[in-house]
C-alpha cells in the first residue's frame, strides 16, 4: 500500500483521539504549551499521545516569537532531570557501584525534555517540526545562553535520528521532481543558482553530477547536497565551471571529479555532521560508474579570509604576516583592483603568502584552523593542495575572501592517515606548494607560487 494511505489513516486516528481528549480543534495558546507538554509526558496511551503531540506542535507553530521563547525557556528550566530520582540513583550507585546502578543513574540523569522530544517525534510531521524548533533555538542562543542545555539534548537525539544508516543517497538530475529542484535552487549556499537555465547547466550535461542525502521522515527535503564537475584537470577558478556557454565533455573522457559546492539545507540540523559521509559515498559511486576518474578534489571558498586579513592588518604587533606582505595587501583596499591587470597581479602575489599563513599558522583557541571549510575537509582526511587567488571574482567571493579559492585533494591512499593526524594533533596536511607560498618572495612569479607540487 502507498505510504500516503498510512499517513491518512494515522491522521484520522489522531483527529479522533484529539476529540476524545477534549483537545481544541485549532492551535492551543502558546502560554499553554508547557501544560500540555507535562500532560504528554504523563500519558501512556500511544494514540492519545500522538494526538497530544500533534496539538503541541501545531500550537508551537502558531505561537508568536515571544511565546516560542517562553516555551523553550520552560523546557530549559522545568524539563531537566527529576531531582529526586537523580539523587536516589546517585545514592544507590555510591552504595553498590555495580553496573545496574550505573545504568539507573544514566537513565535518571537524562532530561525529561528528551523523552518529550521523542514523543513529539511520533506525531505526523514531528521530525520536521522538531528540526524547525531547533532552528528557532539556534537563532535565540546568542542572546539566551541558558537554552544551551536544550540544544545539547536536541543534538544528542538528532545524532541518532539522522544516523548515516537512515540516510538515503539520491542522484539529482534534470528529471528529478520539480519540487525538489526548486529546493536545490533555494538552498544552494555557495554559488547562487540564478535561474532554471543555470540549474539545468549544473544538472543535465554529461560532465555534471549532483547528489543529495535524504531522510525517510523528510522525503522531499534534501538534507545536504553536493554539486560535481567532471573535468580533465584541477580547476583554479569557479567561473569556467559555471559558464553557460561552455562545451561539455563526455564523462568517459574526464579524469577528475571536482566537488565545487556543498550545501547544508536544514538550519535545525546545524552541528549534526553527515557531509563527510556524503563525500565518501559520492566518491565510491563515481568510481564505480566512471573508473577513469583518478583525482578527487574540491574547489572551495574561504569564507573567513577577508575578515582575518583585516584583523591582522589592524593588529599593530601582528606576527602572522610578513611586513612586506602587509604592505602589499593594501592593494585590496580598493575593490576595483580586479579591473586593473597590474594591481590584480600585485593582489595575487600578496594573497598567496597571506593565505598560506591563514591555513598553516592561524588557529582557534582549540588549536584548529580558523577556517570552517578547512576544518570540514581536513577533518575528512583531505589535503590542502593548492591556493587559487582570484579564483572567485563574484561580489560574494571578493567580499568574503578577496576572490581566494582553494583545492582540497581527497587522495584515497592518504585519507585515513590525514584524518588521524588532524584529529589527534590538529596537523594540517598540505602540499609542498602551499608550504612554499608561506615564505614566498613577492617578486617571484605568482604562477610559480601557485603551481601544485
Amino acid at each position: 500500500m502507498p505510504s500516503s494511505f498510512f499517513s491518512d489513516m494515522l491522521s484520522t486516528l489522531t483527529d479522533r483521539s484529539r476529540a476524545l481528549l477534549g483537545l481544541p480543534r485549532g492551535p492551543i495558546l502558546g502560554a499553554d504549551l508547557p501544560k500540555y507538554a507535562d500532560q504528554l509526558l504523563s500519558r501512556r496511551g500511544e494514540a492519545s499521545g500522538v494526538a497530544l503531540a500533534r496539538t503541541i506542535l501545531d500550537g508551537y507553530r502558531a505561537a508568536t516569537p515571544p511565546a516560542r521563547l517562553a516555551f523553550l525557556s520552560e523546557l530549559a528550566q522545568r524539563f531537566g532531570p527529576d531531582p529526586a530520582r537523580l539523587e536516589a540513583a546517585i545514592t544507590a550507585w555510591r552504595e553498590t557501584g555495580d553496573a545496574e546502578a550505573a545504568s539507573d543513574l544514566a537513565l535518571a540523569a537524562e532530561a525529561r525534555r528528551q523523552e518529550l522530544f521523542r514523543r513529539l517525534n511520533l506525531a505526523p510531521g514531528g521530525t520536521s517540526a522538531l528540526v524547525r524548533m531547533r532552528a528557532d533555538l539556534l537563532a535565540l542562543l546568542p542572546d539566551h545562553p541558558d537554552l544551551a542545555c536544550v540544544d545539547r539534548d536536541f543534538t544528542h537525539l538528532f545524532a541518532s535520528w539522522f544516523n548515516r544508516g537512515f540516510l538515503v543517497l539520491r542522484h539529482i538530475d534534470w528529471t528529478t521532481p520539480a519540487n525538489i529542484l526548486e529546493k536545490i535552487i533555494r538552498y544552494e549556499a555557495v554559488h547562487e543558482i540564478r535561474d532554471w537555465n543555470d540549474l539545468r547547466n549544473r544538472l543535465e550535461p554529461t560532465d555534471r553530477r549532483c547528489f543529495a542525502f535524504f531522510h525517510p521522515q523528510l522525503v522531499d527535503e534534501p538534507l545536504i547536497f553536493v554539486e560535481v564537475a567532471l573535468t580533465t584537470e584541477t580547476p583554479a577558478a569557479i567561473a569556467p565551471l559555471l559558464d553557460l556557454e561552455r562545451k561539455p565533455i563526455p564523462a568517459t573522457e574526464a579524469n577528475t571529479a571536482v566537488f565545487y559546492s556543498i550545501s547544508n539545507t536544514q538550519q535545525g540540523l546545524g552541528g549534526v555532521s553527515f557531509g563527510n559521509f556524503l563525500i565518501k559515498q559520492v566518491v565510491e559511486d563515481l568510481k564505480r560508474e566512471l573508473p577513469n576518474l583518478k583525482t578527487f578534489v574540491t574547489l572551495s571558498p574561504v569564507p573567513g579570509f577577508a575578515a582575518w586579513v583585516k584583523a591582522q592588518r589592524e593588529t599593530p604587533d601582528d606576527t602572522m604576516l610578513d611586513p612586506a606582505v602587509r604592505r602589499a595587501l593594501a592593494v585590496l583596499d580598493d575593490p576595483g583592483f580586479v579591473a586593473d591587470a597590474a594591481r590584480a597581479e600585485t593582489a595575487r602575489r600578496a594573497v598567496l603568502p597571506a593565505a598560506a599563513a591563514y591555513f598553516l599558522k592561524a588557529r582557534t583557541p582549540r588549536g584548529r584552523p580558523v577556517d570552517p571549510v578547512a576544518r570540514f575537509h581536513l577533518g575528512n582526511g583531505a589535503r590542502l593542495e593548492r591556493l587559487n587567488p582570484l579564483g572567485d571574482l563574484s561580489p560574494k567571493g571578493l567580499r568574503q575572501s578577496f576572490g581566494l579559492m582553494v583545492n582540497y585533494c581527497y587522495d584515497l591512499d592518504d585519507i585515513e592517515a590525514n584524518h588521524e593526524a588532524f584529529a589527534e594533533k590538529g596537523a594540517v596536511a598540505a602540499s609542498r606548494a602551499v608550504h612554499r607560498a608561506l615564505k614566498a618572495d613577492l617578486a617571484e612569479g605568482s604562477a610559480a607560487l601557485a603551481a601544485p607540487a
